[in-house]
């Protein structure tokens, strides 16, 4: 992933005796790497305030500040990891756009899991499109990790249902629900997931214990109108980004978080099944931003 800020040395040299200007254009800059206007003015605004209380007069602090007001942004409080109930399985609902990596995505979590010593189940939930199962079958085959599916344009609910009993009967620790790509607009679709949702309900008497939004990290502000759109629709409890591994900026991850107070949780980095990690906000702001 890119740096957001590529020329802070240069806009600090250049206009630090300008006044506005060099406020300015450090927002510009936030901008340009992915960071919505309404953010960027957040960060810019404290910045500028605490420079000016504060008598700073140095790159070095300026640079520590924007650090500490990004990490004041994406800091949840909160350890890594996701939401385990107190009664397994846990459910971890997997939603997005067709084309953001989610059934990878997928892969790579239950891998994940699998490597920490959790029985995976998944649930084929994605029965619409053309060799969605199939995809997922490849994976779970790959990895030894049972799937439950149904038919060609089964109800995705029955799926769910179905795996749920399965996980109970064999005791699986985790259960994760790939889901239909659809646009964030299609209202019968989003329809399902709240279906999805009652059926795990009333299976287990909770509601999924994460409902993961998977969204491609270099689509930029577009990811931004995808996670207020299935966030109105429904609860999004954190973001998996995908494809952090070189041509985006990053400033989409202070944005939702920002904007949307939606946490990212999970990013992945490459092709390979063990490029996965949980969202370290410290290490992100560290490496990512400055």
């Amino acid at each position: 992933m890119k740096k957001i800020f590529k020329n802070l040395n240069s806009i600090w040299n250049r206009f630090k005796k300008t006044g506005d200007e060099l406020w300015d254009r450090m927002e510009e800059e936030l901008v340009a790497g992915d960071v919505s206007i309404n953010t960027a003015g957040r960060v810019i605004d404290s910045l500028r305030d605490r420079a000016y209380k504060e008598n700073i007069t140095g790159l070095e602090d300026i640079r520590k500040i924007l650090k500490q007001e990004i990490m004041d942004i994406l800091d949840t409080g909160i350890s890594n990891g996701l939401s385990v109930p107190p009664q397994p399985p846990a459910v971890y609902m997997v939603v997005g756009v067709n084309g953001v990596g989610k059934t990878s995505a997928i892969a790579k979590l239950a891998n994940m899991f699998k490597k920490q010593g959790s029985k995976v189940m998944l649930a084929a939930a994605d029965t619409y499109r053309s060799a969605a199962v199939e995809q997922l079958g490849h994976f779970a085959g790959m990895l030894g990790i049972d799937m439950i599916n149904h038919q060609r344009n089964a109800d995705p609910g029955a799926v769910v249902y179905d795996t749920l009993a399965s996980a109970i009967a064999r005791n699986a620790d985790i259960v994760i629900i790939d889901t239909a790509g659809r646009m964030q607009t299609s209202y019968n679709l989003m329809q399902e997931l709240k279906k999805i949702n009652k059926v795990v309900n009333k299976k287990l008497g909770r509601f999924p214990d994460e409902v993961l939004l998977a969204i491609d990290a270099t689509t930029g502000q577009n990811a931004r109108s995808q996670a207020q759109i299935f966030s109105a629709s429904m609860d999004i409890t954190g973001i998996i980004l995908t494809k952090t591994d070189g041509t985006s900026r990053g400033g989409i991850v202070i944005t939702i978080k920002n904007d949307l107070d939606i946490p990212v949780k999970i990013i992945t980095k490459g092709e390979k099944i063990d490029d996965i990690e949980y969202f370290d906000p410290e290490s992100f702001t560290e490496n990512m931003v400055l």
